[in-house]
């Protein structure tokens, strides 16, 4: 099995105006799909997709880890979350304060039988595990929020990966939207954002609430599951999506090696490496 790798760095408004930011934030994909390509040469997909998503959350042009969007109240709340394709093992933090990459906690409850934490309850678990402090926040979002601006980087972080053992895996991480009720819910978390068995592996990003009410990931996971293909899978979603509005994009992989991504709007940012094939768009 030749390994494959799709991420996503979520929708940015911004873009449609501002080609610098956008051409910037195609080269830290750029960069970023290329450095996980080839860590996925000698490492599984489930190591992949941690190493990816951690990589997207120290970069503080993405709406993941640093430089997350700061909520109503002024606190910066992190949701991340992994899913194993080949044990069927999902792990999760919910609303999770002052760490640096909540992929990699995730992945620490990946091994627990209480798997998926949130808000105190997953800040204690992160603590008792070893990781440290660390203050999520930037000068721009700061400004963003003093002047109660929203949406100039709308979404999440993904990786799917596909291993040379033909291993799937899947993690997705966020800030939030930005100016929510404290302790909002996204998808990200959830398996409407984040799902993967043995047959394909989905990451999410958009409206998180569109998302949930769709059951997008866990849904398009499934029929492929049932037979379809995956641009099938979601391409029917995605009609769905649509009798309510909603705002999404995907990425997503199967175990037969079919690579694809959509969106419901123009402008998710992503990049995939499949065999030496690099794409961003």
């Amino acid at each position: 099995m030749k390994p494959k790798l799709i991420i996503h760095g979520g929708f940015f408004s911004e873009s449609l105006t501002n080609q610098e930011i956008k051409q910037a934030k195609q080269e830290a994909l750029g960069e970023i799909a290329r450095k996980s390509a080839e860590y996925l040469k000698t490492h599984s997909a489930l190591k992949t997709v941690v190493y990816t998503v951690s990589l997207l959350e120290d970069c503080e042009l993405f709406n993941a880890g640093l430089g997350s969007q700061i909520q109503s109240d002024g606190k910066i709340r992190l949701s991340a979350s992994l899913m194993d394709g080949q044990t069927k093992k999902f792990s999760g933090v919910i609303n999770v304060q002052n760490v640096q990459n909540p992929i990699q906690v995730a992945e620490k409850l990946l091994k627990c039988e209480d798997s998926v934490l949130s808000c105190d309850g997953a800040l204690d678990f992160a603590r008792n595990n070893g990781f440290p402090f660390f203050d999520p926040q930037t000068a721009q979002r700061r400004e963003e929020y003093l002047k109660k601006l929203n949406g100039s980087r709308i979404g999440t972080v993904g990786c799917v990966a596909l291993d040379a053992e033909g291993k799937l895996a899947v993690a997705t991480s966020t800030g939030g939207k930005g100016f929510e009720i404290p302790c909002r819910v996204s998808d990200s978390a959830t398996v409407a954002g984040n799902y993967a068995n043995g047959v394909a592996a989905i990451s999410c990003t958009g409206v998180g609430e569109d998302i949930v009410s769709a059951a997008l990931a866990a849904k398009i996971v499934t029929r492929v599951t049932d037979g379809f293909t995956l641009k099938a899978a979601a391409d029917k979603s995605f009609t769905e999506l649509k009798e309510f509005d909603g705002f999404a994009g995907i990425i997503g992989i199967t175990a037969a090696g079919e690579i694809y991504h959509c969106d419901s709007h123009p402008y998710m940012v992503w990049a995939s490496f499949d065999e030496d094939l690099e794409v961003f768009d």
